[in-house]
């Protein structure tokens, strides 16, 4: 993720107070911070480990709480086999542990219900945290703005906060979930089973009373890449998409 104004904002502690598993390689962990955390739907912080030898390794996370949680944010991490820092938070981060973060971080990727909509949400895999700070801000917030969530993610068992993403759309209130497997069949009459693509769009887009007024795409460079292009080609203008991506 981007730092954005990163010199701005000061290191904190925040202290681990809850540990969820989401999917077999994604936990959540949820941090109160020692200071007042005021942020925004989208925005993200940066987290500092510092080993005995003075070693500090960071990386950037999304914070998937809405800003109305409470005194505590969650982030939700992905175990990566070569990181530095999810290799500790799967393996050794305990509940009472302290961290430190900064942040929040970036203006861009944001949305507040006072922004209106349509809303149109693109996600692969863990690139789903920021827009779920999105759709829980907006649940928090008995927004009516329609959205709707088209999300990429290799099987079932893989699919961050499905079970709250299922009961947000079966609420009926203007908010849509679309899923997509890439390595399994749909386990849901309207999902699909392929990569997202043009036609996936346009049929999504279909979901929406009237055209997206935003669209925010977030996920791995490649995935960010081909989904901003399908939006294109469906016929979003490109001034109303907004990117964040991760990795390579």
């Amino acid at each position: 993720m981007s730092d954005g104004p990163a010199a701005q904002s000061p290191w904190q502690t925040v202290t681990i107070t809850r540990i969820e598993k989401r999917t077999p390689r994604v936990t959540s962990f949820f941090l109160r911070p020692s200071r007042p955390f005021a942020y925004c739907a989208g925005q993200h912080v940066d987290v500092r480990l510092t080993a005995p030898d003075g070693y500090q390794a960071r990386r950037s996370y999304s914070i998937a709480s809405a800003p109305e949680a409470g005194e505590t944010i969650e982030l939700a991490i992905e175990r990566l086999d070569d990181g530095e820092v999810s290799p500790f938070f799967h393996e050794v981060a305990a509940v009472g542990d302290e961290v430190e973060l900064r942040g929040p971080l970036g203006g861009h990727f944001v949305w507040s219900d006072s922004d209106g909509g349509p809303l149109l949400l693109v996600g692969g895999g863990s690139g789903v945290v920021p827009l779920m700070a999105m759709i829980r801000h907006r649940a928090a917030r008995k927004s009516a703005v329609p959205a709707t969530l088209v999300f990429s993610a290799r099987i079932w068992d893989e699919v961050i906060f499905r079970d709250e993403l299922i009961d947000f759309h079966d609420r009926r209130d203007g908010f849509d979930l679309v899923l997509t497997l890439t390595r399994e069949p749909a386990r849901r009459p309207a999902d699909y089973s392929r990569r997202i693509d043009v036609a996936m769009i346009e049929q999504s887009m279909v979901r929406l009373p009237t055209p997206s007024r935003f669209a925010f795409v977030c996920g791995s460079n490649a995935f960010v890449s081909a989904a901003a292009q399908a939006l294109i080609d469906a016929g979003v203008p490109a001034s109303l998409i907004r990117t964040e991506r991760y990795g390579v």
